[in-house]
């Protein structure tokens, strides 16, 4: 009970603090929770390209890598009938304000600028509610990636995994080396990202869509279920003992300073790479997780507008025609590590790392090997992926072994929904 109170009043009072400098007349008011060093110099071309416009930016950043705390400030907003412009958001949870009737229709700026034309479809069923616009995608990351510090590999004789077996040996040569395997942080959606890749490599895309996305009992609860929890617990074994709460871009600092070998994180992580002054292809390599090599599990930020009347701002309107500008959707994911949420923009300007994202984006739409992410809210809605990282995580810290998380997950899934 005292600890439902000090979050109840420690959100009263985020809220609070963020209503205080809320957006003046010409402004946009932001809220987000991209605030690592990658993240906050891509997100800065965004502010240049709205100040060139004459548009103020009012910043709300919310500490916390999948947005679960800037959610719980953004309930708090709009309770107290506050909301900000746009909100940055994950799949269902657009989907979730949309239901409540919250957002904006940005159907006229939609067709003025030609977006059902060049978002692909995958996108389209998060930024449209019942065939409304109601958020712009900023862009497409992908989660299924593993980021590898290449001197440490090359010094150890390490090639580039490509099946479950050689991650193993190649997590098991680094481990007797004195370096870190697997750069990992303790938090639920990191352990849930690392999941997502390895039921993906376990048991291949049909599973993949069984379990996380059609949430077939039989399946979830199947032995394949219980050999993607007993590769998780191997991966365990590979990591250091200081990982519980460590924050992503933490655990990719690791991989830049030659601590770490391996991290298996979203395509967001090459930012803080590229940010610290590292190449792809010298200082650092960037693959899919071994086993996935064919398939994409993807998220998309997309930023949500508010309803502030019976149609959207001349600021929400500039604000979503800048974000899907060709020319921001190419300098902004150059910056972030993630591929464009438009098909028409040229992989030009783009690193090594990003060519091949697009690409492999590319090829997995067109076969059928595009999949929602479970762990960033892009195969089902929160509740169940909430019960399902609850199940991920204790077995993770050793709660569970793999035969009772999988009867634990079958039994939380089937609450949750």
């Amino acid at each position: 009970m005292k600890f439902s109170r000090k979050l109840a009043a420690a959100t009263c009072l985020a809220a609070m603090t963020i209503s205080a400098t809320a957006a003046r007349a010409g402004d946009v008011e932001v809220l987000h929770w991209w605030t690592s060093g990658g993240e906050a110099a891509a997100l800065n071309v965004l502010k240049k390209d709205l100040e060139g416009q004459g548009i103020g930016w009012q910043d709300m950043p919310v500490a916390g890598g999948g947005g679960t705390q800037a959610m719980t400030v953004l309930r708090a907003r709009v309770t107290a009938g506050n909301a900000p412009t746009a909100v940055q958001m994950l799949g269902f949870d657009i989907t979730d304000w949309a239901k409540q009737g919250a957002l904006a229709n940005l159907n006229d700026v939609a067709a003025e600028e030609g977006w059902d034309g060049v978002v692909p479809e995958a996108l389209q069923k998060f930024s449209k509610y019942e065939g409304q616009w109601v958020a712009a995608p900023v862009n497409v990351h992908s989660t299924n990636w593993v980021w590898a510090n290449k001197g440490i590999l090359d010094d150890l004789g390490i090639a580039q995994p490509t099946t479950w077996d050689e991650l193993v040996a190649a997590m098991q040569k680094v481990k007797d080396s004195g370096k870190v395997a697997v750069a990992h942080g303790g938090q639920a959606w990191q352990d849930a990202t690392i999941f997502d890749a390895v039921v993906m490599a376990t048991g291949g895309p049909d599973f993949y869509k069984s379990t996380f996305i059609d949430l077939d009992t039989e399946a979830l609860g199947s032995d394949t279920m219980k050999e993607a929890f007993d590769r998780m617990s191997v991966i365990r074994s590979f990591v250091d003992d200081n990982f519980s709460g460590r924050d992503w871009n933490l655990a990719s600092a690791m991989v830049i300073n030659d601590e770490a070998a391996f991290q298996f994180m979203g395509d967001w992580a090459k930012g803080e790479f590229l940010n610290a002054g590292k190449t792809p292809g010298e200082d650092f390599l960037c693959f899919r997780f071994p086993g996935t090599q064919e398939q994409v599990t993807f998220n998309s930020d997309q930023f949500a507008l508010f309803k502030q009347g019976d149609k959207p701002s001349a600021e929400q309107a500039a604000l979503a025609k800048a974000i899907m500008s060709p020319s921001f959707q190419s300098a902004f994911n150059v910056v972030k590590g993630s591929v464009p949420a438009r098909v028409d923009v040229p992989d030009t300007d783009f690193d090594a790392c990003g060519k091949q994202g697009m690409k492999d984006l590319a090829a997995a739409s067109s076969s059928g090997n595009l999949f929602g992410s479970m762990a960033h809210g892009h195969a089902n809605p929160a509740s169940v992926k909430n019960a399902m990282y609850d199940v991920i995580t204790a077995h993770f810290n050793g709660e569970y072994d793999s035969e009772t998380a999988v009867s634990e997950l079958v039994s939380a899934v089937e609450l949750a929904q």
